[in-house]
C-alpha cells in the first residue's frame, strides 16, 4: 500500500468519525494553546521589561545606601554631596563621565482647595542630562537656583492632572505650597514610562532646597546627605571598571575592608533588567511545564481512541491482510490517523493561542505579543511527536493481528 493511499484512508476514517476525532483533538488543542500562549506572553513581557529599563540608561550606575547587618545593629554611613563631588573627579573615577544626585522627601502639595501627597525629589543640575529627561513645558532650574535654595518646582504630568484636573494643563508661573512653603512652578516634565515607581507622580526641586528647606539633611563635615547618586559611564569606558572605581572609593571612605560588608549598593539598569527577565523566563518555563501536562493527557486520549478504533475495525484489518496488505501498510494507516489527530490539534492550539494574543494587549497595555516561528515550530514538533509516540502502540497492535483471528472477531 502506497504512502498516499495510507494517508487517504486515514483521512476518510477521521471524517467518518468527526465528533470522536474532534473530542480527541480537544486535549491537544488545549495543551498546545496553553504552552504556546504562555511562551509568547512570557517573551512579550520579558521584552517589555528590558525595553523599559533601557529607557533608564544603559550607561548609568546607581548608588544607594544599603545597610548590612553587623551583630544586632544596622551600621551605615550616608552618601553625601562630598561623595558626589569626589566621584565626579577624574582622579577618583576616571571612567565616569558625569555624576548627579537626588534627595527625596515626602510632600503634601496644595493648590487652592486641592491637596495631594507626592514624592518631592531634590536634584542636582546634571540630573536631567544623566537621566535624559527634559521638560515639555517651561524650563529647567539653573546652578544659581540650586546655590540660592530657590523655591521653584518642576511637576510630573500625574501631579499636574491631580492638581489641575488635566495632564495637558499649563501651570507654569503659578504658585503651589509644598509642606507649607510657597513654590513657583517653572515647568512640566515630559511624560515618562514607569518602571519601579511612577516618575510622573513626582515634583522636582533644587537639591539644596529639599535638603535645607524641606528637610534637615546636614551632616557634620560632609555638607548634606543624598538619597541616590547617579554615575554616567564614559562612552568608551567599561561599566565594570567604573563600578569597581566607585566601590573602591566608597569602601575606603567608609573604612570597610570586606566588600561583603559594604553599606551601599551599586547597580545598573542592565543588571536589574537581566535579573527581572531571568525571573520571568524561569516563571514562563515553569508555567509552560504545567501546561504541558495537558499535552500528556491529550496524548493518552489519542492512544485510547486509537485502541478503540483498532478494536472496532478488527475485521477490516483482517480483510486487508487477507487481500495482501503488509505489516507496514496497516502500521502506517493507523499511525497516520494518530499523527493527523495530533497535527490538527496542534494547529487548533496555535489558532487558539493566536486569539489569546490578540486579546492580551487589552489587559497588558504597552506589551507587544506575537507568535514567533520557533514557537510555532515547537508546537508542530510536539504535536507530531505526540502522534507518533502515542499512536505507535495501537498501530503496531493492529499490524501484528493475525488475519484469520481478525476475520473471526465478533
Amino acid at each position: 500500500m502506497r504512502f498516499f493511499e495510507s494517508f487517504r484512508i486515514a483521512v476518510v476514517s477521521l471524517l467518518l468519525n468527526r465528533t470522536r476525532a474532534l473530542l480527541t483533538m480537544l486535549g491537544i488543542i488545549i495543551g498546545v494553546g496553553a504552552v504556546v500562549s504562555l511562551m509568547s506572553l512570557g517573551r512579550g513581557v520579558q521584552d517589555y521589561v528590558a525595553s523599559q529599563f533601557e529607557g533608564l540608561g544603559a550607561d548609568l550606575l546607581t548608588v544607594r545606601g544599603s545597610p548590612p547587618m553587623r551583630g544586632f545593629f544596622q551600621a551605615t554611613n550616608p552618601l553625601t554631596m562630598v561623595d558626589v563631588e569626589k566621584l565626579a573627579n577624574d582622579s577618583v573615577a576616571p571612567d565616569v563621565n558625569q555624576v548627579a544626585a537626588d534627595y527625596s522627601v515626602n510632600g503634601t502639595v496644595v493648590d487652592g482647595y486641592t491637596s495631594v501627597s507626592v514624592t518631592v525629589r531634590g536634584v542636582t543640575g546634571s540630573y536631567f542630562a544623566v537621566q535624559d529627561w527634559l521638560p515639555s513645558l517651561g524650563s529647567l532650574f539653573t546652578h544659581q537656583d540650586i546655590d540660592a535654595q530657590a523655591q521653584i518646582a518642576l511637576l510630573g504630568t500625574t501631579v499636574v492632572e491631580d492638581l489641575f484636573g488635566d495632564a495637558t494643563y499649563n501651570p507654569v508661573g503659578q504658585t503651589i505650597r509644598i509642606n507649607d512653603l510657597a513654590f513657583v512652578i517653572v515647568g512640566v516634565m515630559e511624560e515618562r514610562t514607569a518602571t519601579r515607581s511612577d516618575p510622573n507622580n513626582e515634583i522636582l526641586v533644587p537639591i539644596s532646597t529639599a535638603q535645607a528647606r524641606l528637610a534637615n539633611a546636614r551632616v557634620a563635615g560632609e555638607g548634606y546627605t543624598v538619597s541616590t547618586i547617579y554615575a554616567q559611564v564614559s562612552e568608551d569606558a567599561s561599566m565594570d571598571a567604573a563600578q569597581t572605581q566607585i566601590e573602591a572609593y566608597l569602601l575606603d571612605k567608609h573604612g570597610i575592608a570586606d566588600a561583603d560588608e559594604a553599606d551601599f549598593d551599586v547597580t545598573s539598569a542592565e543588571t536589574i533588567a537581566e535579573s527581572r527577565t531571568a525571573v520571568l523566563g524561569t516563571l514562563t518555563i515553569f508555567l509552560s511545564g504545567i501546561a504541558a501536562i495537558s499535552l500528556l493527557v491529550g496524548g493518552i486520549g489519542v492512544m485510547n481512541i486509537m485502541l478503540v478504533s483498532v478494536s472496532e475495525r478488527t475485521q477490516e484489518i483482517g480483510l486487508r491482510k487477507a487481500v495482501g496488505a503488509q505489516h507496514g501498510d496497516i502500521l502506517s494507516q493507523f499511525l497516520f490517523e494518530s499523527i493527523l489527530l495530533s497535527l490538527l490539534g496542534g494547529a487548533g492550539g496555535v489558532a487558539v493561542s493566536w486569539g489569546i494574543l490578540q486579546i492580551a494587549p487589552n489587559f497588558l497595555s504597552g506589551v507587544t505579543f506575537s507568535l514567533s516561528p520557533d514557537v510555532i515550530l515547537l508546537a508542530t514538533s510536539v504535536s507530531s511527536g505526540i502522534g507518533i509516540f502515542f499512536g505507535l502502540f495501537p498501530a503496531n497492535r493492529a499490524a501484528k493481528m493475525s488475519p484469520i483471528k481478525a476475520l473471526r472477531f465478533e
